[in-house]
């Protein structure tokens, strides 16, 4: 196969486990995986990197790639996370294969610009013949790493929920549909570049004995849990009222703590939950941006991190973000994080490990998240000389987190171009927008 060396980057971000940053170096790619880090190396094919910031692919930890079709709505621009849930579900029940999958395009589109190699996605409702396999098959278009979860929802308004019924499936179906796209889909090996996990919604839209069996289930098959959880004040009160808990003991009741479990959110968790994590391995997939959207408030990032707390970031839904922009993400949580904690809580370096290694250890994959030998060949190249976002900075590392918005020039997913001079090789981006704007302007007549 051929191999391809990045020659000659101003500097490599590795994080290894020293945090190496190395100067003027090449990185050398062959069968999609990193054969040597260093100086002269020679290969195949040449990507010059002079002038340029060269970081491993950014991992984005929670998404739900369907509301890009629902940006800025206006019933639900300034609601808390219950209303606004309530202001769009009439919206989301009426979508169909389709527009699952142009608007998964879109937003893997925009992740994959913004340096990220490596996506989740958390699917929970399924209208009108919806199937995972309609995000799955937008991923392959794009070219990056999909983790896709199989959501649900399961308990309506009628039995006490927040959802419509109509939205809702029966419990027995969301088991049998998961096993089935676990079967169909899961790839557990090195390399892989579609995984399935297995995600209820949330402890207010699906019963105890979902969440339970769905943790049996996930087991079983050897896939991971997502779910959301503590997101803000009403999402602890309702299960103070109806669990007689706070979240993450209800969490733990039901299974939903371990290596191979992720929540979303965690704003409101307290010191006894922080500990519980830790101590079980538990990730945290954290989204500033939308907790400050939903005006949910800042999660105890410090605090997770200094108890040794698995945290990587998420950019959330683009209907309770409006953007999909992991390095907007890392700035947001950094800032956020020097609000709460003051300003040396936490550093731009600090940040941008969040946004990478950290977010591939959340999801469980020990082969990406760092540059290293043996590794993924999943790297962004960063342009830092000729932007005005980065005209007259010192450090171009910290550059990438405190200065901005930055697009990636580069984006390489298993060795191959995802990007490349600033532009998606696999799809025509402007007939992608043009056919998501297409289905808005329908929604909206």
């Amino acid at each position: 196969m051929t191999s391809i060396v990045v020659k000659n980057a101003n500097v490599i971000v590795t994080m290894d486990t020293a945090r190496r940053e190395l100067s003027h170096a090449d990185i050398l790619v062959e069968d999609g995986v990193i054969q040597a880090i260093g100086h002269g190396l020679s290969g195949d094919e040449i990507l010059n990197a002079a002038g340029c910031v060269v970081t491993p692919g950014m991992v984005n930890t929670h998404h739900h790639l369907s509301q890009t079709l629902t940006r800025a709505v206006p019933g639900g621009q300034d609601a808390l996370l219950f209303g606004w849930l309530q202001s769009l579900y009439p919206i989301w029940k009426n979508f169909g294969p389709e527009e699952m999958f142009v608007s998964a395009q879109v937003g893997l589109a925009e992740l994959a610009l913004s340096g990220c190699t490596l996506s989740s996605d958390h699917l929970y409702h399924f209208p009108k013949g919806v199937r995972l396999e309609d995000t799955i098959d937008a991923a392959k278009t794009i070219g990056i790493r999909f983790h896709a979860t199989r959501g649900s929802m399961s308990i309506g308004e009628s039995d006490g929920g927040l959802p419509p019924d109509s939205m809702c499936e029966d419990e027995a179906d969301i088991l049998n549909d998961c096993i089935r796209v676990v079967d169909a889909h899961h790839d557990a090996n090195e390399g892989a570049m579609i995984r399935i996990g297995i995600a209820p919604c949330s402890p207010f839209s699906v019963s105890r004995e979902l969440m339970r069996d769905s943790a049996i289930l996930a087991r079983d098959k050897g896939v991971m849990l997502h779910t959301h959880l503590a997101e803000n004040d009403e999402d602890i009160a309702y299960s103070l009222e109806n669990f007689g808990c706070l979240p993450g003991q209800y969490a733990e009741d039901l299974g939903w703590v371990g290596e191979d479990v992720w929540h979303a959110h965690c704003v409101k968790l307290d010191d006894k939950e922080i500990k519980l994590f830790s101590s079980t391995g538990t990730g945290v997939a954290h989204c500033p941006c939308s907790n400050c959207r939903l005006g949910s408030g800042i999660a105890p990032v410090r605090q997770m991190r200094d108890e040794g707390v698995k945290v990587g970031l998420g950019v959330d839904g683009s209907a309770s973000n409006d953007a999909g922009h992991l390095l907007d993400e890392a700035r947001q949580m950094l800032l956020l994080q020097r609000v709460q904690n003051g300003a040396d809580a936490m550093s731009a370096r600090e940040a941008l490990e969040i946004a990478t290694l950290g977010g591939a250890q959340v999801l469980g994959r020990h082969d990406c998240g760092s540059l290293e030998v043996g590794k993924r060949a999943d790297f962004a190249v960063w342009d830092m000389t000729s932007h005005i976002a980065t005209a007259g900075s010192w450090d171009p590392v910290a550059a990438l987190v405190l200065t901005g918005p930055h697009s990636v020039r580069d984006l390489y997913v298993e060795g191959k171009a995802v990007v490349s001079a600033g532009h998606l090789t696999g799809v025509e981006l402007g007939k992608v927008i043009e056919h998501q704007n297409r289905l808005v302007r329908k929604f909206m007549a």
